[in-house]
């Protein structure tokens, strides 16, 4: 892209967004080394990953795993999360890694389970999203002994050249938003991770974040050498 984050104001870190594994409740796979070791035996691009767009997030996850796992999926991009989960549920892809919000009015109909969360830590939200499973049963990457994680940020930024009161009056804003029950009540119902960070600190993040992405687009080969 011909701009960088650092051509913006950053305001505020308001979350960050979860990942899992889904695959169609019909397959056999009751875990995210059980589908790829599947993946992995049926050969080169036998199975099929539907993700958002192309080389941004779904398919960065996507050869990430791969290699982690040694399986070859043949990555198919669709033009939003909710296409992506209708080609799931139809059975034209294997999985998705799309974000829980983006999966909750489906996880308790046919169609669609969730193996694995692409992260290392387990989230601590114990309620019901169906009749057995809370968000905090689902396995973290970790726990299925791979060694991978993603989150991906929800935030606010500006643009550039703003002045201190105005970037203020925003960060003012969303602290008393995050502390609304309408606010949580989201937070829980879509799994996020409601980390909030400003300033400096929200800044050495993006930083180092920065640094995370072209490491894992350069290994995935989106970016030249």
């Amino acid at each position: 892209m011909p701009f960088n984050w650092k051509d913006l104001t950053p305001v505020a870190m308001l979350a960050l967004d979860e990942f899992i594994l889904w695959v169609n409740t019909d397959e056999p796979y009751q875990s995210a080394v059980e589908y790829l070791d599947a993946a992995k035996q049926a050969g080169l691009g036998k199975f099929k990953m539907g993700g958002t767009g192309s080389k941004q997030e779904d398919q960065i996850i996507t050869v990430a795993l791969q290699s982690k796992a040694g399986a070859e999926l043949g990555y198919i991009p669709f033009k939003g999360g909710g296409d992506v989960a209708v080609q799931l549920v139809g059975g034209h892809v294997n999985s998705s890694v799309n974000n829980p919000i983006e999966l909750t009015l489906l996880i308790s109909a046919p169609g669609v389970c969730a193996p694995v969360r692409v992260r290392r830590q387990a989230a601590a939200y114990d309620e019901k999203i169906t009749d057995t499973m809370a968000w905090q049963d689902v396995p973290t990457c970790k726990e299925s002994c791979i060694d991978f994680q993603y989150l991906m940020l929800r935030g606010i930024f500006m643009p550039p050249g703003v002045e201190q009161e105005h970037v203020d009056f925003y960060v003012d804003l969303f602290t008393k938003v995050r502390e609304t029950p309408e606010w949580q009540d989201f937070m829980k119902k879509g799994a996020f991770n409601p980390s909030f960070m400003t300033g400096a600190e929200f800044e050495n993040w993006l930083a180092e974040t920065e640094d995370l992405h072209r490491n894992l687009m350069t290994q995935a080969g989106f970016i030249a050498q």
